[in-house]
């Protein structure tokens, strides 16, 4: 609900008012896309906390001398994990809902508005309703990754289900009662994905085609303190998103300046670029060789085995990590009974408890972010380029290597970047299979705040969302350009 009001209203007022700074925030409202859950849940544990600045201050302001003297509200509660996975997941909903009101959604508000609507009925009952499709698929990227949260919930006591998966087995050592949880956990998110698809079945939204789609009327103008007031309700989701916590680890950071020679974020950084490169070239191929064979073939099989290569991102890394663990131990006993029979030695394990098995996890996951990518660059691409080369005497394999594959090096290289920093961001499934000693940025700051000194943590927490502003700059750069946003 909190992502839906943000991320409908933010997008609305960008693309439907003018007031000041607004090309400004249209672009700065995607940075909390840079902030992962779990360092948001550590910075606002600290901002919130009795001796951070908020509480501070407001002793300060009004006169109290301790905490008796006062109530405020308890970060470390359900309402607390709402907020901040609120603060860093609406824009998902912003870019999918702004996309469909700049395409549309002024056009159909001024047709309205000349039959004599006002401003509130139509955005309830004409706006809403077309950007219905698009609000519902960022909704359900905030239900994928709240599903998907681990360190945020566990560092402020919340109990959910992806917890009770990684405390079942590792805290208790039940492994059976962890997969169990976690069944039922995929069958929430197929029934979830099935309701959406089911509510929208008989819905068609059609948009303006040809030069009329970039004629868009003028903004309605907001004076005085109405500008004042829309600016100040963009920036509010801003500064929780990505603003407190840049002030909380930049503080924090500042005083330990010494950390970034320290041995143990360099292993842990040097590790996260290895794992997310490696991650990232095999995604990029592999969503190649898959959208080639759609390409080449366009049978339903080839159609249902791209689709299901795709839906490893549906899954929360922690029932990936658990599933992906049973199934590499048994491919490794395989492998080590056959070695024992007809060979006479042990290979002991090959993929479980090793690197291998989170480069697996990552790039099941993160694929169809590749495939996503790729597949809209090649879509952008005219379709009588592969004819023009056949004709010519090229074969369709020839033609994907020497024609397409060149033209595609920007959307290749934008699916590489997303892979590499969703995987430099992800946790719940690296710290079910990581090996003994084995620790990446993400690690680093979970194990420091598990300890209960988040602070240690902050040099790695900054280079994780400095990493993460890279593929935020590429999704703002289009915000910025477009005079008419």
């Amino acid at each position: 609900m909190g992502t839906a009001t943000i991320g409908v209203g933010s997008a609305w007022l960008v693309v439907g008012y003018e007031f000041p700074l607004r090309r400004l925030l249209s672009w700065a409202l995607v940075l909390p896309l840079a902030v992962p859950t779990y360092l948001a849940a550590y910075a606002f544990g600290e901002f919130f906390h009795y001796v951070g600045p908020l509480q501070t201050a407001f002793r300060a302001v009004f006169g109290f001398e301790s905490a008796r003297d006062y109530w405020f509200p308890d970060i470390r509660s359900t309402w607390g994990a709402a907020l901040v996975v609120t603060s860093v997941t609406f824009p998902y909903v912003y870019l999918t809902a702004r996309v469909v009101f700049l395409m549309q959604g002024r056009n159909i508000a001024d047709v309205a508005r000349t039959l004599g609507a006002r401003p509130a009925r139509v955005f309830f009952r004409i706006l809403l309703p077309v950007a219905r499709p698009a609000i519902v698929a960022g909704l359900a990227l905030v239900m994928m990754e709240t599903l998907n949260d681990i360190g945020a919930v566990e560092y402020l006591g919340v109990r959910t289900l992806t917890l009770s998966v990684y405390s079942t087995w590792l805290n208790r050592g039940s492994l059976e009662g962890a997969a169990q949880i976690a069944s039922v956990m995929l069958v929430i998110v197929f029934l979830l994905l099935t309701a959406e698809q089911w509510a929208r079945r008989k819905q068609r939204f059609h948009s303006a085609r040809g030069t009329q789609m970039h004629v868009r009327p003028p903004r309605l103008p907001l004076p005085g303190f109405k500008g004042i007031l829309a600016t100040g309700a963009l920036i509010l989701p801003i500064l929780s998103g990505f603003g407190v916590p840049l002030f909380v680890f930049g503080r924090y950071v500042s005083k330990r300046l010494y950390q970034f020679a320290d041995p143990q974020v360099l292993q842990a950084f040097l590790t996260s670029v290895t794992v997310a490169s490696i991650t990232a070239i095999a995604t990029v191929v592999i969503a190649l060789l898959l959208l080639n064979a759609m390409r080449l073939s366009r049978s339903p099989y080839t159609m249902a085995l791209v689709r299901l290569a795709s839906i490893g991102y549906a899954l929360p890394g922690t029932i990936l990590g658990l599933g992906l663990l049973l199934s590499l131990a048994a491919i490794d006993n395989t492998v080590d009974n056959a070695a024992r029979s007809y060979g006479g030695f042990s290979t002991g394990l090959l993929l479980t408890g090793t690197a291998a098995s989170i480069v697996i996890a990552c790039t099941i996951r993160f694929l169809a972010l590749a495939e996503s990518a790729v597949r809209s660059g090649l879509e952008k691409l005219p379709p009588n380029l592969d004819q023009a080369a056949r004709s010519l005497g090229k074969t369709a394999n020839q033609s994907a290597l020497t024609i397409l594959l060149p033209l595609l090096k920007p959307a290749i290289l934008t699916a590489a970047i997303l892979v590499f920093v969703d995987t430099v961001k992800e946790l719940s499934a690296t710290i079910l299979l990581r090996p003994f000693g084995f620790r990446t940025l993400a690690t680093h700051v979970y194990e420091n705040a598990s300890r209960g000194v988040v602070e240690d943590g902050a040099v790695a927490a900054l280079l994780i969302i400095a990493t993460a502003i890279v593929p935020v700059i590429l999704l703002s750069r289009p915000l910025m350009r477009d005079h008419n946003t």
